[in-house]
């Protein structure tokens, strides 16, 4: 019975996330975009939450679902109006969008099932957080210091960029 209800779950949160996705990218209102990413990003760390990955899911809520939404939603606020409409794009455009979708899915379905997955012995679970504390602050081989140094100057400079459009208006 378990399985079953895990299975909905997944059915459900994948559903989410596909209508959402489309949502996303097809309105014309900013706003409104902003809102169908949202609803996407809680779906993906509902999927995480599901595979029993706290933490990924726990970043994907707060970083995510948090941060980044607050940033676009800050800077459409600042560039628009709250009403404005993105243009309606051209029919090439379009078209083109769409034979890149189709062809990145068939790339996709035809990797995944040419490919020969060797059987896992990794067993499902979270790795300790002590540890991920340790890959992500250490600066020896395969540890993460420099990128999340050079992510957070990254961040300080878009807030800077944020408040001096705010300070021009």
């Amino acid at each position: 019975m378990e399985l079953i209800a895990n299975q909905v779950i997944f059915y459900l949160l994948s559903a989410i996330i596909v209508i959402f996705s489309i949502l996303t990218v097809t309105t014309r209102r900013l706003l409104h975009a902003a809102t169908y990413l949202l609803f996407v990003l809680f779906a993906t760390a509902g999927i995480y939450f599901q595979l029993d990955y706290h933490f990924l899911g726990a970043v994907q809520v707060t970083i995510y679902a948090g941060g980044i939404i607050v940033l676009y939603v800050f800077s459409i606020l600042l560039t628009s109006r709250v009403g404005d409409k993105a243009e309606k794009p051209a029919a090439l455009k379009i078209w083109g969008g769409l034979f890149a979708a189709i062809a990145g899915v068939g790339i996709t379905l035809y990797l995944i099932l040419r490919h020969q997955f060797p059987p896992s012995s990794y067993q499902a679970g979270e790795i300790d957080m002590k540890e991920i504390g340790h890959a992500l602050m250490g600066f020896e081989k395969y540890q993460y210091i420099l990128p999340f140094e050079a992510v957070s100057i990254l961040l300080l400079a878009c807030i800077i960029g944020g408040i001096m459009i705010a300070r021009k208006r």
